[in-house]
């Protein structure tokens, strides 16, 4: 992190750009900013410049401010005009979703899209959900020596469950994940941002074909859903069918999978903790918030592009720029979060930010908590004792818009 430091009120000028807080542990450099002001004038590691806002009470606010649009066209400063700006980043197929439109076009997609993650339909998914966990512990358990909980559990089982919705075949999961992860890195170098380029399109034709097969043969499963709002009822564009379908496959499982680690690895951190959680299993849920909240995936944090001149905690943010709502730091923004540093299972209330707030609260929440509850209890019914094989500090964290581990090694003990 840079050392100069700004607060409510600065520009650019006034402060220079500091580097955003990054690393195994960023959460003691959002902790200075958040005591030296609400908002700074930060770079993402792509070179990309933001207002960062680092207290809960503004991030909250600007999470409802209609000046701040989820539409990255808006950030012309940044990015100039045009659908390909951004090194590409958002091509039309990755801009006509409920991800990156506003009411009254987002209400329009939302609404189409709703009815694949209903409570009913996602309370549906627990006996798959379980019977996916199960076979995945089972096979931990036969392996001799560490075991990587990513690629063993927090990353087969949101992406099986993702897949079976959309209609993915199974041989087809392990490469949907080294595509989105080539996504979501950050552009650091031209290999980066060719690499994203390319794994950019080959889900934008993978998804292509996807969705003409169902066209000529529909199946049980949300994309001949999504087909049919389309041509029958004229619900959905042919980009935003596409878009829709490639944000659902991404979101659907990149969240979920760092939920997990990230989850883990904090428990694994504060073994008090976690024999606390197995002991009382109805500790599971609010575990899980507390688990949102103490390191959460949406980290750096939510992006939004100015749409209209306005201010953030007195400080002024020119319409054109792009503003970074920093979700991990707000999540432990002592004003709110009592201890905030500290891990606390039956913490109550929890309001968290991870799944954002107000309109664009992310839709797929039940399904998130409900398989990080399914993986967290089964870990812990299952083995007796669970451990890190290397010390936390060794592990390595992906270069990306979302955080999360490489790899996650245990010593498991049935």
């Amino acid at each position: 992190m840079g050392t100069r430091l700004g607060s409510a009120g600065d520009t650019a000028e006034d402060e220079g750009v500091i580097s955003l807080p990054d690393g195994p542990d960023p959460y003691p450099a959002y902790q200075a900013l958040r005591q030296a002001g609400p908002v700074h004038r930060v770079e993402m590691p792509d070179g990309v410049p933001v207002w960062l806002v680092t207290r809960y009470r503004d991030v909250r606010a600007a999470l409802a401010n209609p000046a701040l649009s989820n539409d990255p066209r808006y950030a012309t400063a940044a990015f100039g005009a045009g659908e390909d700006a951004g090194d590409g980043r958002w091509r039309p197929e990755n801009l006509h979703n409920m991800l990156r439109t506003d009411p009254p076009r987002h209400t329009r997609l939302r609404r189409l899209t709703a009815s694949a993650f209903t409570a009913r339909r996602v309370q549906r998914l627990r006996p798959r959900i379980i019977q996916v966990t199960d076979a995945l512990l089972e096979k931990m358990a036969c392996v001799t020596g560490p075991v990587d909980l990513i690629a063993g559990l927090a990353f087969p089982l949101p992406i099986t469950v993702i897949c079976e919705l959309l209609g993915i075949p199974e041989q087809d999961r392990d490469q949907m994940r080294e595509w989105t992860g080539a996504v979501l890195a950050y552009r650091v170098d031209e290999a980066t941002v060719a690499n994203a380029a390319r794994a950019r399109e080959m889900i934008h034709q993978y998804l292509t074909d996807l969705i003409a097969q169902r066209r000529r043969q529909p199946a049980d499963d949300v994309v001949s859903e999504l087909i049919a709002a389309r041509d029958q009822h004229g619900g959905l564009t042919e980009i935003e069918l596409l878009s829709t379908v490639s944000l659902l496959l991404t979101a659907g499982h990149e969240t979920t999978v760092n939920l997990i680690g990230n989850g883990m690895l904090a428990l694994l951190r504060h073994p008090q903790v976690l024999d606390a959680v197995r002991a009382d299993p109805g500790l599971v849920a609010p575990m899980v918030e507390e688990m949102l909240r103490y390191d959460s995936p949406i980290v750096p944090g939510i992006m939004k592009f100015v749409a209209a001149d306005t201010t953030i905690a007195g400080a002024p943010i020119p319409k054109g720029d792009i503003v970074l709502l920093a979700v991990g730091s707000a999540n432990r923004d002592p004003e709110v979060f009592p201890r905030p540093e500290e891990l606390i299972p039956d913490r109550s209330p929890n309001p968290h930010l991870s799944f954002g707030h107000g309109t664009h609260f992310c839709i797929g929440a039940a399904l998130a908590r409900m398989e990080t509850e399914i993986a967290l209890s089964g870990l812990l019914r299952r083995f007796q004792d669970i451990q890190l094989a290397v010390p936390w500090e060794q592990l390595t964290w992906r270069p990306s818009f979302i955080r999360g581990l490489t790899e996650l090694p245990v010593h498991l003990v049935s």
